[in-house]
């Protein structure tokens, strides 16, 4: 008695996923069927900013690449912490505000060190 309510619990999740499997291959052989399947040379041409790519996909790339990349997403980090903050402002009062202005202080610094070490810059 408990397996039958059980599996009819489930009817409709097995019902949902047969008309999606169902509906998925449908339009992919509609898509078959349909649509022209010779592609050109143009079609099927690697596509990179516009211009022919000049070089191997697995190049190397220098490592300033990913250090600039990872400073880019620490400080967009940081500065998402800003928003909530803003608006909490009013409730958490002074201890909020110099909190935030030492987390700012300490990130400034960061900063710093970062250009002056080079870590920005680009040639």
């Amino acid at each position: 008695m408990m397996s039958s309510e059980l599996l009819a619990n489930y009817l409709p999740i097995v019902v949902f996923l047969g008309i999606a499997t169902g509906l998925a291959v449908v339009m992919v052989l509609a898509s078959l069927i349909v649509a022209k399947q010779k592609p050109d040379a143009e079609k099927v041409s690697p596509y990179e900013c516009g211009f022919e790519p000049f070089d191997d996909a697995r190049s190397k790339f220098d490592v300033r690449f990913y250090l600039v990349s990872i400073l880019f997403i620490i400080f967009d980090l940081e500065v998402a912490f800003l928003f909530p903050w803003s608006i909490t402002l009013g409730s958490t009062g002074v201890y909020g505000f110099w909190s935030m202005m030492i987390f700012l202080g300490v990130l400034t610094i960061g900063f710093i060190y970062e250009w002056r070490k080079g870590a920005l810059d680009w040639e």
